[in-house]
């Protein structure tokens, strides 16, 4: 899961980065509003500190969500007062943490404002005899645990959240590798590969010319 983070901080910033990198997370970092404009794309979720060097996070909220994206954000800030967390609410946040805060929490936040965002309430994808567990990233065929790398992982849940959907190999990318990554010219068909040899040849289908698609049995 792709997410940017928007934090001025080097420390906690690097902090945050490796934190959430073990916990299977690929984070564009950023330390200012303009560059937060200029970053925002196709993140699964933004972690979005408040007090920035040119300004507000609370005002970018407010104007990214004028302008209609509907990404789930995550405030962070040293503010704690009431008045705070419900003046980010207000303008678009989907939750809030106050400083200093648990990386594991964090995570967990993260993980439930993405599935609310793809109307989910459970932490667990089953698609017939396939169970994929998020909190855990743990992949289980027939009750049989089954052992996947980070990046196999990442391409197999992006794939699972939308069952018979078609995610070419350029989305696949997005979820696997971070902004400052060299992108390998054949990774994403080398990890299909690689789940196909774990999980059955038929459970995921190459549409050609456009891209991969999970059965839903």
């Amino acid at each position: 899961m792709r997410i940017l983070l928007v934090e001025d901080d080097d420390v906690l910033r690097d902090g945050i980065v490796a934190g959430l990198g073990l916990d299977g997370f690929e984070v564009d970092a950023v330390a200012c509003l303009a560059d937060a404009r200029a970053a925002i794309g196709d993140h699964a979720g933004v972690v979005l500190d408040i007090g920035l060097p040119d300004g507000s996070g609370l005002d970018l909220l407010a104007e990214w969500r004028r302008a209609g994206m509907e990404t789930p954000v995550l405030l962070l800030t040293a503010r704690n007062m009431v008045t705070d967390r419900v003046d980010g609410l207000d303008r678009g946040a989907d939750d809030y943490l106050g400083k200093p805060f648990d990386l594991t929490e964090l995570s967990a936040r993260l993980r439930a404002i993405m599935r609310r965002a793809s109307g989910r309430a459970s932490g667990h994808l089953e698609l017939g005899a396939l169970t994929i567990s998020e909190a855990c990233r743990s992949v289980a065929l027939d009750g049989e645990e089954i052992s996947v790398s980070r990046r196999e992982f990442a391409i197999l849940h992006a794939l699972a959240e939308r069952p018979g959907h078609v995610l070419s190999r350029s989305q696949l990318e997005d979820r696997i590798y971070g902004w400052q990554e060299e992108i390998e010219s054949n990774a994403v068909e080398v990890h299909i590969h690689k789940l196909r040899a774990k999980l059955g040849r038929s459970r995921i289908e190459t549409v050609r010319g456009e891209g991969y698609r999970i059965t839903r049995s």
